[in-house]
């Protein structure tokens, strides 16, 4: 996978939030999901924000504590029988 951009970032770290949100809804309907390929999305995301200045990488927070919420809102999902 190609590096992110820090100019991508937001979007990459939305386009997750977004994916994640689907898997639930799917998950939550009964439905099957295929997680694999995450956890590059996530090194990427990761990547690009060890390589950003400190002050820059700490503007992500909220953002990456909504992702967190999602997926320990997927987990919580996966865990329902």
């Amino acid at each position: 996978m190609e590096p992110i951009t820090p100019a991508a970032l937001p979007d990459r770290i939305d386009a997750l939030r977004r994916t994640l949100a689907l898997a639930r809804g799917l998950a939550g309907a009964g439905r099957r999901i295929d997680l694999s390929g995450l956890e590059v999305e996530v090194a990427a995301i990761c990547r690009t924000l060890e390589g950003l200045p400190r002050p820059q990488a700490a503007g992500y927070a909220t953002a990456l504590t909504t992702l967190l919420r999602e997926v320990e809102a997927l987990a919580a999902t996966l865990a329902t029988p």
